[in-house]
């Protein structure tokens, strides 16, 4: 599985110890993962959430997320960010549908001048 911009095998071990990457297996195979940023150093943003295409609509993102929401509830963090490119209207309804709502875009930030929208999840219980 290639890991968006990172070559380094200590550096992707790195971010799964400190939770910054959270892997999606079965039966030892990586399908996916989610990678977590922390914008400012301190407010936790997914920065990407992706499945292998035959694992996709299976539940397998809603456990990464939640096992993402648990430890950063446990952690003391109050809000989680995501995002999706304005025009993937699929990954939207996911967000909206696991309580993240909409809080901003950014036109023009992605490859040929896609905006990106954003959207923020309370986590207080």
């Amino acid at each position: 599985f290639q890991f968006d911009h990172i070559d380094r095998l200590d550096i992707i071990e790195n971010k799964i110890d400190m939770h910054e990457i959270i892997l999606a297996e079965r039966c030892g195979e990586i399908i996916g993962y989610l990678k977590l940023e922390y914008i400012w150093s301190k407010l936790p943003y997914i920065s990407l959430i992706i499945l292998k295409p035959e694992f996709r609509g299976r539940g397998i993102g809603t456990l990464m997320l939640n096992y993402l929401i648990e430890f950063l509830q446990l952690n003391g963090y109050e809000t989680l960010l995501s995002s999706s490119q304005v025009n993937e209207a699929e990954p939207q309804m996911w967000h909206r549908k696991k309580g993240f709502v909409e809080c901003g875009i950014i036109n023009g930030i992605n490859e040929d001048g896609v905006g990106e929208v954003f959207f923020k999840l309370n986590l207080v219980i």
